[in-house]
């Protein structure tokens, strides 16, 4: 099945794959179509990219899930379409290549649900940051009670949903649900400088970061602290580390910096 432009765009710059949600009347509301398409562009994705860029078309991320699709559901149909949520985000956050997402204007809802799948979020100015499921009568669908909880702390999301407050982006950052706060219509190109930094390492490195990471934070301390053996000298003995390392020993490549 094609990507539908009309609703979720892609483009390869390099090895940088750019995918942007494209309703932007709706203020990029997220309907079952939506989702269909941004799961066939996260598959294409992994296929031909080293890491990639979601982002909104127009002036808003994403207002979240289209109400006036979802209202209509009955309540098998409901639960069944969660669980595809929580499929597809799933492949963003565990897949095989970093995803960075740029955010402006509402990041509300589903919205957020889905920024939460990526791996380094970036704010600018004008995004603001919201889950109106308590004002609404529902719930987060989306995997957000996982992953915004886990971001900035349950209480933080509970309080969210219980009064339908917005969040500005230097508090989310504070509240770490965001990396980067850049000034007003620079997201996009901060997140693809990004991408394009976490491209560069080797392969085998970000695997383990994406895949490694979040199930360890799952296991117990012991566990965790095997597992962590385990990826530590898998990663290690292949040629493109034993490459890397032994360039940082001849000073081929410079050391780390203090922040500028």
């Amino acid at each position: 099945m094609d990507i539908s432009p009309s609703l979720v765009t892609y483009a390869l710059q390099e090895d940088i794959a750019l995918i942007g949600l494209n309703r932007p009347a709706k203020r990029n509301a997220i309907s079952d179509r939506v989702v269909e398409a941004l799961h066939l562009a996260v598959e294409r994705a992994q296929t031909e990219a080293k890491a990639a860029v979601l982002h909104g078309t127009g002036t808003h991320f994403c207002a979240g899930l289209d109400l006036a699709e979802h209202v209509e559901k009955p309540l098998i149909a409901a639960v069944q379409g969660s669980r595809r949520w929580h499929r597809i985000f799933d492949g963003i956050e565990r897949g095989g290549i970093p995803f960075v997402v740029a955010l402006q204007g509402a990041v509300v809802g589903g919205g957020f649900e889905l920024a939460a799948a990526a791996h380094v979020r970036v704010a600018d100015e004008t995004a603001f940051f919201g889950l109106p499921e308590g004002t609404r009568g529902i719930f987060v669908g989306g995997g957000g009670s996982v992953r915004i909880a886990r971001l900035i702390g349950a209480q933080r999301m509970g309080d969210m949903m219980l009064t339908g407050r917005t969040v500005a982006p230097v508090q989310m950052e504070q509240w770490g649900g965001v990396s980067y706060v850049v000034p007003a219509g620079q997201a996009l190109e901060k997140a693809i400088e990004l991408a394009k930094a976490a491209a560069q390492n080797a392969p085998m490195s970000n695997y383990a970061i994406l895949n490694a990471l979040p199930r360890i934070r799952d296991m117990s301390s012991e566990d965790g602290l095997f597992v962590e053996s385990l990826m530590s000298s898998l990663t290690s003995v292949t040629p493109e580390a034993t490459e890397r390392l032994r360039a940082f020993l001849e000073k081929r490549v410079a050391k780390l910096e203090a922040p500028k």
